[in-house]
């Protein structure tokens, strides 16, 4: 029995999560989907009646995590479908709650600059990988030199689902993490962070240094910029790597440029 599913009794949820780990889904999404489960009890043979009773005891819960429960057990059934372990899906007549959508909260350029200036060695490489390349912090984590283009100064990352991207290391993201060596980008050749270790030291450093933030902001700021320069929806979603442009009109909302065009206008 893996250390994930520890006190987990239901077997079948065991494997699940064995599963994921093996198939490399993110530590904190492992986490997440493991908590659920744990939650539902013996998910594994539930029936629709007892899971139904274990949504409607959750009915306190903030939308945004009765929203993600059903989800990480509609991946679980998913994966039981699959491997021919149920054929049946005991979530099918519940409805997952609207969930609002936030406006995402980008650095400002002061905060940006603090933190390069406050952070060192490290935790500054892994800042500029987010605010001047766009990199979430599992990317930042993974990012290796080996995969550095010297000639095009491009560097390709590897995403969600092993997607892969090319972004561009302009010459002040390079003398940020620079320069190009051998092995991890973060560590300068040392061994690489964890996704969530990585995640809890720079958000601490962030703090430390005085901005009330985290490293997604910095992800949030790098595609809000790029918007507000380029007016090229799909090209910023391609270059951010999501799998929607859906995803990327959230940050157009935020562009200022746009907010104070709409504001000049007006004022005419």
């Amino acid at each position: 029995m893996s250390r994930r599913a520890e006190e987990i009794t239901d077997q079948l949820t065991v494997a699940y999560l064995d599963w994921c780990v093996h198939e490399r889904v993110p530590v904190n999404t492992v986490a997440r989907r493991r908590a659920t489960l744990k939650s539902v009890g013996n998910a594994g043979d539930a029936t629709r009646e007892e899971v139904e009773a274990w949504w409607s005891a959750r009915a306190h819960l903030k939308p945004a995590t009765r929203a993600n429960d059903l989800a990480n057990l509609r991946t679980f059934y998913k994966w039981c479908q699959r491997w021919d372990h149920r054929d049946d899906d005991p979530t099918v007549r519940l409805d997952a709650p609207k969930v609002p959508a936030g406006l995402p909260r980008p650095f400002t350029r002061d905060q940006f600059h603090q933190l390069l200036t406050t952070l060192e060695n490290d935790m500054r490489r892994a800042v500029a990988l987010g605010g001047y390349g766009g990199l979430r912090v599992s990317e930042a984590a993974t990012a290796d030199w080996g995969n550095y283009d010297a000639e095009h100064r491009r560097l390709l990352v590897r995403g969600k689902g092993q997607k892969e991207r090319l972004i561009t290391v302009g010459p002040i993201l390079m003398d940020a993490i620079g320069p190009p060596g051998t092995g991890n980008i973060v560590t300068a050749g040392e061994k690489a962070y964890s996704e969530d270790a990585l995640q809890r030291k720079v958000n601490r450093a962030i703090q430390r240094a005085g901005v009330d933030g985290t490293f997604h902001q910095l992800r949030h700021r790098w595609i809000t910029v790029g918007l507000a320069e380029t007016g090229n929806l799909l090209g910023v979603s391609r270059a951010a790597g999501h799998a929607s442009v859906t995803t990327t009109t959230r940050y157009a909302a935020t562009s200022d440029d746009v907010l104070d065009q709409i504001s000049a206008a007006a004022e005419r």
